[in-house]
């Protein structure tokens, strides 16, 4: 994902943050440092990341109080070279203009950051255009007392044929269980 602006969409509990988390573990186990632009919308939760594998000592966590405050702090982040991946929640709002974007794309190409947005609307109304090289639904379904599918199905991909799927199953956090 280095280099890339990649949406993950989803509607109310659909397993995106479990995905994005995923993500976040993924970087980690690498070595490589991730932050995480929340608002006070969102329905992130530190413990839950914790109990799913993430070393909350190494996730850097910025919260603000609205979507322009969000993209000035993804500007800042992935700027600064520090990340390897950077996960923009934006839930509802999922909007950042064009410019923004542009620029966005051009420093996360720059300093080899993959920049994952993570928006609560449908597919019908994207991000952005050419811009978001991914684009990914997510769906979760429950598959046992504590289990959980969680799928993410391509709608836009710039490296491969849209259309594919990826499922993985998670162990819920305890508020899921």
């Amino acid at each position: 994902m280095a280099g890339r602006i990649a949406e993950l969409s989803s509607s109310e509990a659909s397993g995106v943050l479990t995905l994005a988390m995923a993500l976040v573990l993924q970087a980690q186990r690498k070595g490589e440092a991730a932050a995480w632009i929340t608002s006070p919308q969102s329905t992130f939760f530190p413990p839950d990341a914790a109990e799913g594998g993430v070393d909350l000592s190494a996730l850097a966590v910025v919260r603000v109080p609205d979507t322009h405050a969000s993209a000035r702090a993804a500007d800042r982040l992935v700027r600064s070279g520090a990340f390897a991946l950077v996960v923009l929640d934006l839930g509802t709002a999922g909007e950042i203009s064009q410019p923004l974007l542009s620029r966005l794309l051009g420093v996360a190409q720059k300093h080899g950051t993959g920049l994952l947005c993570l928006t609560e609307q449908n597919s019908r109304a994207p991000l952005s255009g050419s811009l978001v090289s991914f684009r990914g639904t997510a769906a979760r379904l429950r598959t046992g007392d504590d289990r959980f599918t969680c799928t993410v199905r391509a709608e836009k991909d710039k490296r491969r044929a849209a259309g594919w799927a990826a499922s993985e199953t998670f162990r819920g956090p305890v508020g899921l269980r």
